[in-house]
């Protein structure tokens, strides 16, 4: 896995500068605007896994890319469903016994509760942060088919069959956090740069993993590798 390639890659392409620039746009509209980005990273993914040499995407079929992010979001949501669960139900502690309704063996019993919950809470987080990666390229390498995405046995078989792909790809993300809040610290505007890279990188990184990965479709199912999806006439070349 070439970790310095997906942090160089976009500078490769000659008109980067307007592409980024379009991908910062969309960052700026409330959630919308962050569906199509999504599309495009998955785009680039797409492209790095079938070895295409024009990595980086032009934005000339938004309504793909748009259909895509939204149908990625849903494969995500579900996945950290059970976190969000149990994320709520550990915020609603304090409301329990901050009243004082409660005898000092309850308020203790609850609140060791409250810490076994947020170790499950925090393990599931990293194991799903983990992959996600997975989940999307089946999702996206199955001409953006949701149950593929969801298809947990597939979708571990992928992460353990090359499970220092997917760690590198969570220290790139972890890399990527400390980017972003950079380019409010350096000078505000930076973060019109900062966002649309890290997503950028993360897109190649993904389809980095799926390319080194034996465990592709076929080799889980006894099939024929998936056929190419048809979302987008960029992607068609």
């Amino acid at each position: 896995m070439d970790l310095g390639k997906a942090f160089t890659f976009i500078f490769e392409d000659d008109k980067w500068i307007v592409k980024i620039a379009i991908a910062a746009v969309l960052v700026f509209i409330p959630v919308i605007g962050w569906f199509p980005l999504g599309g495009w990273m998955l785009e680039i993914s797409r492209r790095v896994a079938t070895g295409r040499q024009d990595v980086l995407p032009e934005w000339d079929d938004l309504g793909a890319y748009t259909i895509r992010g939204l149908k990625a979001t849903v494969v995500v949501l579900i996945y950290y469903l059970p976190y969000i669960l149990l994320s709520a139900c550990v915020y609603s502690v304090p409301f329990l016994i901050s009243g004082g309704q409660v005898s000092d063996n309850v308020e203790i019993g609850i609140i060791i509760v409250e810490v076994a919950v947020k170790c499950v809470t925090l393990v599931y987080f990293v194991f799903v942060t983990l992959i996600i990666p997975a989940a999307l390229m089946r999702f996206t390498m199955n001409g953006d088919d949701i149950m593929a995405g969801l298809a947990f046995k597939e979708v571990i078989a992928l992460v353990m069959n090359n499970i220092m792909a997917y760690v590198t790809i969570y220290l790139g993300y972890l890399v990527l956090t400390f980017l972003v809040p950079l380019g409010l610290i350096v000078v505000c505007v930076g973060i019109l740069f900062t966002i649309p890279y890290s997503v950028a990188v993360l897109g190649h990184l993904y389809g980095q993993t799926y390319t080194d990965n034996d465990a592709n479709d076929d080799l889980l199912t006894g099939s024929a590798p998936p056929s190419a999806p048809a979302a987008s006439a960029d992607w068609e070349g």
